[in-house]
């Protein structure tokens, strides 16, 4: 299964091999070259609507992670790590401010959501 990306959002225009190499680049890195997971990018509505059903908090946030080894179920696949979700739009206004392009937003936001996991 490896990495999946899925882009829920059509504001920002992101080629989705590079960040696949990249989060792959995070697991190996992170010594789960074998790891599985999805990474979910969305907008600002999109995600404040996770925030809220699972975190309980107001409004969008930059990255929400979804980790698959915890909780009655996290033995039956130990490669499953779980989901990154994140909304390009809060990634671009972040990156603007920092003075960073959105794609090093992007994926400053991936390692942090894959730590997580």
């Amino acid at each position: 299964m490896g990495v999946l990306i899925e882009n829920r959002q059509d504001r920002y225009k992101i080629a989705p091999k590079p960040l696949k190499i990249k989060a792959q680049a995070i697991l190996d890195a992170l010594g789960s070259p074998d790891g599985e997971l999805s990474i979910l990018l969305l907008d600002d509505p999109q995600i404040a609507v996770l925030n809220k059903d699972y975190l309980q908090r107001e409004g969008p946030t930059n990255v929400i992670a979804f980790p698959m080894r915890e909780g009655a179920f996290a033995e039956i696949n130990p490669n499953l790590l779980g989901d990154v979700v994140i909304s390009l739009e809060t990634a671009a206004k972040e990156g603007l401010t920092a003075g960073v392009s959105l794609e090093d937003r992007l994926g400053e936001l991936m390692i942090h959501g894959i730590l997580h996991l």
